[in-house]
């Protein structure tokens, strides 16, 4: 499954991490506009969204698919990858 951008306005994008393997603090950070923090999806797969840490605090939008997909109100854009992706 390919990893995604998946943005407030419902919009997504293929992404890969620059070294091919895992992605860097830096890149992730990149990604969510901000700290990051980890949330794993409700089902049996080894999947979790890359959310911003601060994202209700710092008054981003709520993105409808990623909360679908969290079962909890998500703000922001986030990535969605494996959980192998970050370590």
């Amino acid at each position: 499954m390919t990893d995604m951008i998946v943005k407030t306005d419902g919009t997504t994008m293929g992404v890969a991490p620059k070294n091919g393997s895992d992605y860097s603090l830096p890149e992730l950070n990149k990604f969510v506009g901000g700290y990051i923090e980890i949330v794993r999806l409700p089902t049996r797969t080894k999947r979790i969204l890359v959310v911003n840490e601060e994202g209700a605090i710092n008054g981003m939008p709520l993105n409808p698919q990623a909360t679908a997909m969290a079962g909890q109100p998500i703000y922001g854009d986030v990535l969605v990858c494996g959980t192998n992706r970050v370590k």
